[in-house]
């Protein structure tokens, strides 16, 4: 499989609300207007203490597909990698992401302090030493105005910086008011940004003087309005506060007449975002001469007591005004629009691909023609484990060769989807996000939509519950032939809802179940139309490692038995607490011990005395080189332990919210094909294990697969989904 090479791959903690966010969002627009791709990776900073969703700046990138959210833990492939915020840095990711890429660039988008301590936020040394340590000594380190530059080589006389600043971008098309002078009567001023006392100017006489408690003006604030109001102790009259957030910075900037900004002395703003997109909006600027190294003649230039006779001055003159106004959107279109910034990515050897280049761009208004043989998409949900994506990538493997077949997942997964040779698209979940659940219906929706146009496929096949997301793309798509893949048996009264929602969809697959004629679930009753396979598997028999070979991949030693404890991802209840119990057991009967560690565990598994850990997918590949298995019940695992006759001893999750363990692993037992521990923590666990780890306890297990072995629906259920591509695909 050809490895995917992102054009930028973009590291940060994209939970900041204010700038750095902003900034990365206008970088990620700029790229996929020209037809880049971009990756993105995300690291908790330390200093955001309170947890808190994504920016939604960031989540309408990835709703749009004008990004895509590396899982984590995945290997990422990029021309250029660039890191966002050196705060992030001042202590050790928690997970080092794996990135490789032919360039490199930290954008200091902080100064490492402000004129009372140079190094209050970040010792620019030991950020240095961190980033070094994770991608070597060949970073280019760019700051992103003077000032910073100033403050590092302050605080760090000797850093090697970039000749060059990595300065802020801007649309400026998408931030024009229509403005054409001062709205009314009385001149508006005001100012957009996050709380933040330091943003404020120290006194109440120079707060008052910027921001001024007189008739004949008003002031609008989006933003720390609220801390600058305890500052004084009361509100001006002329005052209006509005909150962060609850207004899009470019409607709030068409309500001004004038932009005024003054804070902190200490403070070393890093840029001015928020004075760059005032002049894109075509209002006059007044801020501090401290700024004219960035803004140069574009911006008036005064002190707080200055404001009030220059915005009355201007107010009064509206020829001049325009000029101001005009003067300042052609500066930031020259120096900070989108061109500047293609510019610097071409100096690094990104450039956007020429006429004629087969390149996907991820924006629908680019696609390309519809192909003649569309294919499938495979959709899963964000389980607890690997069923829904293993079913999926069970099919799509077995999908007619030239078919084309795209992975979609909220799965942190994802990553043994890519491994295994699928195109695979990460769609970020609910948890990952924070979003709220109208918020992230909005978002998959939109999601699933940008996926249908840029792949069109045929059939979209679902392996979730049809919750209010999936829903409402099936609702909007009604061009593709929509498949819900409903795995059987579910606890009994459960998921009524569910099965009310799937006539929103063109078919329902359902994969086979051994224990069939213990479901008492809700699917039982809802079977008309719904075309029916053998239980699905990953592997088919003859694709397993000889003995000898899966000992090996094992780690285990020959001419003693070996046990593999398979239970589950840990995500749902707490595996680690009956897993030492189970290991002493079976080392005291002579077996060695194997641990299996889900590829999505949220928590490494805790070591266990005289066993040890496997991280390999898929596992049943190695199940002939074990003499026995002590495993949850989960649909996959336990159809592979049938087909493929390892004796097992069944071990159920009692608390996941729709899949019936119990039942189905109380039918294999009754059916002499497995042993079950339904209490681990009781009494029966030894009398079981007593009984598993005898010879002929296992053979008589073992013999009883091969009487009742179910087949594999896997290619089945791909000839289905073929044939439902066929007769949508026009032509075919």
């Amino acid at each position: 499989m050809t490895e995917h090479v992102h054009d930028v791959a973009i590291l940060s903690d994209f939970r900041y609300p204010g700038g750095t966010s902003a900034s990365i969002a206008a970088e990620v627009r700029a790229q996929a207007d020209a037809g880049l791709s971009t990756v993105l990776i995300q690291v908790r900073s330390p200093h955001l203490k309170r947890d808190r969703p994504f920016n939604p700046l960031i989540v309408e990138l990835l709703r749009d597909g004008s990004a895509h959210l590396a899982v984590d833990g995945e290997p990422v492939r990029a021309k250029l990698f660039v890191l966002r915020q050196p705060r992030i840095f001042t202590a050790d990711l928690a997970s080092v992401p794996r990135v490789a890429a032919d360039r490199t660039v930290m954008v200091l988008n902080q100064a490492p302090g402000d004129a009372a301590d140079p190094a209050r936020y970040y010792d620019f040394a030991e950020v240095k030493t961190r980033i070094e340590g994770y991608c070597g000594s060949d970073v280019e380190w760019a700051p992103i105005s003077p000032q910073v530059r100033a403050e590092v080589l302050r605080a760090a006389p000797d850093a090697a910086l970039s000749g060059e600043d990595w300065h802020e971008i801007i649309d400026v098309t998408q931030w024009r008011t229509g403005r054409a002078g001062p709205a009314g009567a009385v001149p508006v001023i005001g100012r957009h940004g996050r709380p933040d006392p330091v943003k404020w100017p120290r006194t109440t006489e120079e707060l008052l003087q910027a921001y001024p408690d007189d008739p004949g003006v008003r002031v609008r604030i989006l933003g720390g309005g609220e801390l600058a109001v305890e500052r004084l102790g009361r509100t001006p009259a002329g005052w209006e506060i509005v909150e962060f957030g609850s207004v899009p910075p470019r409607e709030f900037l068409g309500t001004l007449d004038f932009f005024v900004y003054f804070h902190d002395p200490d403070l070393v703003e890093a840029f001015g975002r928020t004075i760059m997109e005032a002049m894109a909006a075509g209002v006059p600027v007044l801020i501090g001469e401290h700024f004219r190294p960035v803004f140069g003649d574009a911006a008036l230039y005064t002190t707080p007591a200055g404001v009030l006779p220059l915005v009355r001055e201007l107010h009064a003159d509206p020829q001049r005004y325009r000029e101001v106004a005009e003067n300042a959107r052609a500066f930031v279109e020259d120096r900070f629009g989108y061109a500047s910034h293609l510019s610097r990515l071409a100096d690094r050897n990104v450039r956007p691909p020429g006429p004629g280049t087969d390149v996907e761009v991820h924006r629908p208004s680019s696609l390309a023609v519809s192909r003649r043989h569309r294919g499938v998409l495979m959709v899963s949900d964000n389980g607890v484990g690997l069923g829904h994506l293993s079913r999926l990538m069970a099919i799509g493997r077995r999908l007619p060769q030239g078919t084309p077949t795209v992975i979609a997942t909220q799965s942190h997964g994802a990553s043994v989807a890519h491994r295994e040779g699928f195109l695979t698209e990460y769609i970020p979940s609910r948890s990952v996000l924070k979003l709220p659940r109208q918020g992230w219906t909005d978002m998959l929706r939109s999601r699933l939509e940008h996926l249908i146009d840029l792949h069109e496929p045929a059939v979209v096949a679902v392996d979730s519950v049809p919750h209010d997301g999936i829903v409402a793309a099936v609702r909007s798509r009604p061009d593709v032939t929509w498949v819900w893949v409903r795995r059987p048996m579910w606890r009994r009264d459960t998921g009524a809802e569910w099965i009310e929602r799937g006539g929103y969809f063109d078919a329902i697959l359902e994969p086979g179940e051994f224990a069939a004629a213990a479901d008492e679930g809700p699917t039982v009753t809802d079977r008309a139309g719904v075309h029916t396979v053998d239980p699905i598997t990953y592997l088919d028999p003859d694709e397993l490692a000889e003995p000898v070979a899966a000992r090996e991949a094992l780690g285990l030693e020959p001419g003693r038995p070996a046990a593999l404890l398979q239970l589950g991802a840990g995500n749902i209840n707490d595996i680690a607490s009956p897993v030492a119990r189970i290991a002493g057991h079976l080392r005291s009967a002579g077996f060695q011990v194997v641990l299996a560690e889900s590829a999505i565990a949220t928590e490494p598994m805790p070591p266990v005395p005289g066993a040890h850990l496997v991280k390999l997918y898929p596992i049943s590949r190695y199940l002939r080189g074990l003499d026995l298995v002590i495993s949850a019940s989960g649909y996959n695992s336990f159809h592979e332990l049938l087909a493929f006759g390892v004796p097992a001893v069944f071990v159920p999750n009692h608390e996941t919210s729709l899949d019936d363990q119990v039942s189905r692993a109380r039918f294999a037992a009754a059916a002499g094909a497995a042993l079950i521990v339904e209490d681990p923590d009781g009494e029966d666990l030894d009398r079981v294990l007593a009984a598993a780890v005898r010879a002929d306890v296992r053979d008589q297990l073992s013999r009883r697969c091969e009487q009742v072995r179910p087949g594999n629906g896997a290619a089945a259920a791909a000839r289905w989904l073929a044939e439902l591509a066929d007769r949508r695909t026009p032509g075919v």
